[in-house]
């Protein structure tokens, strides 16, 4: 006996409808979310809907389903209504279901199989979170949730229905926090791929293989994998994992994210369009992205101080928004010791930072102003003045030792931190 996958679509569609809430008879239940009440339909129940102006009607019978349509209007409706419902069921099913992170493992055995190991994906991280001006924000909101609804025109065009990003600036400014919410805005599960665990070309292959749509398979600080060529895999086998006939097959509705520190000195054919479509530049913090981290951080829409932060990085000082994050959150009970902080490390460690190009970043549509990333709290206090960056910088740098040796991709411990 086979499960009727339509039953189960037309339930999910109907328990959807506002008329259940209108209703004389409905049966209500506890739903898997804390506080959560679900509506379901009531035996001999009538339901009753309107699509393309036909009346339609559904009774549920002993555990089956009768649709009834006027016969006037049944050419005309039922396919593309029955359509309508695939759909509705199928966002309402990917809402409900819970995000995992999969991470690969070594292959000790020789054996391929269940070469990837999941968790539950729980990263709080979201597009309303992150430090970004809303024009950038609503830029990148839309590709991917055009992307998302873009299956017929990518097949119309004869392409794999896939897209790719490239997240590139220096360490702390957001990018792990960054793909975080890019599954959550989608709901997609997370493939961290960690290279120094993949043997050869082949098995790269068939990682990717062994993903899932739905997805976003995700390669963290690619730049140093290819520089300290510290992976079995070689750059002809990373090209086709990134475009190759393979992961043009194997599966469609996947994102590929990928990320560096620089990528200036990446081989171009890496960057170029069709394995790198969207190019996103990450760069430490400047004064805009410094008033976002303190009306989250410490709940400041302006201040005395404001003007004097201000002036001191348009004389080019500069620090990640994650440096600057912790120290508000470490001085979180007061807000003037907690600018003060972030002036003194400034001062400091901050001299020079600012360098970085603080342009626009780029874009296969064009110019694309730089992203930043609010600083997530690791929980350890700092103290005030030139050694605050500095015992961040201690506690970053084991924290990375120790997350590199288990793992090179997605920072576990960091993502804790952030949790």
């Amino acid at each position: 006996m086979q499960r009727n996958q339509l039953y189960h679509k037309v339930l999910v569609y109907l328990n959807s409808l506002t008329f259940i809430e209108d209703s004389d008879f409905t049966n209500l239940f506890t739903g898997k979310k804390p506080n959560e009440i679900v509506l379901h339909l009531d035996p001999n129940q009538i339901i009753e809907d309107d699509f393309l102006g036909a009346k339609i009607s559904w009774i549920n019978e002993d555990k089956t389903l009768v649709l009834k349509i006027r016969k006037a209007d049944k050419r005309r409706v039922l396919r593309p209504y029955l359509q309508h419902i695939h759909s509705v069921s199928d966002e309402f099913d990917d809402k409900k279901r819970g995000l995992k992170l999969h991470v690969n493992v070594v292959d000790h055995q020789g054996d391929r199989k269940e070469r990837w190991r999941s968790v539950p994906f729980t990263h709080p991280s979201s597009f309303e979170t992150i430090a970004m001006e809303s024009d950038l924000k609503n830029k990148v909101k839309s590709d991917l949730y055009s992307f998302a609804k873009a299956k017929q025109y990518y097949h119309r065009l004869g392409r794999v229905w896939k897209r790719s990003y490239l997240l590139y600036g220096p360490s702390g400014t957001g990018k792990s926090s960054f793909i975080a919410a890019m599954a959550n805005f989608l709901s997609y599960d997370v493939y961290d791929l960690d290279l120094s665990k993949v043997s050869d070309d082949s098995d790269l292959k068939f990682l990717l293989l062994q993903t899932t749509t739905k997805s976003l398979v995700v390669i963290e600080d690619l730049d140093r994998y290819l520089s300290e060529k510290s992976t079995a895999v070689s750059l002809q086998g990373i090209l086709s994992f990134m475009d190759g006939i393979l992961s043009s097959s194997c599966g469609e509705e996947r994102i590929m994210v990928f990320t560096m520190n620089r990528k200036d000195h990446v081989d171009p054919a890496i960057l170029r369009p069709g394995r790198i479509d969207v190019h996103i530049h990450f760069p430490l913090c400047n004064f805009t992205a410094f008033k976002t981290l303190a009306n989250s951080y410490l709940g400041l829409k302006d201040h005395k101080l404001f003007p004097q932060v201000e002036e001191i990085f348009q004389n080019g000082a500069s620090l990640s928004p994650a440096e600057i994050g912790e120290l508000m959150i470490a001085n979180r009970n007061s807000p003037s010791r907690a600018l003060k902080t972030v002036i003194n490390a400034l001062q400091t460690d901050g001299d020079g930072r600012g360098a970085l190009n603080l342009g626009r970043g780029s874009c296969e549509n064009g110019s694309r102003k730089p992203v930043e990333e609010i600083g997530e709290p690791s929980g350890v206090f700092c103290k005030e003045g030139a050694n605050a960056v500095k015992e961040l910088k201690k506690l970053y740098g084991f924290l990375r030792v120790k997350s590199c040796r288990k793992s090179q991709s997605f920072d576990l411990n960091s993502r804790q931190n952030e949790g």
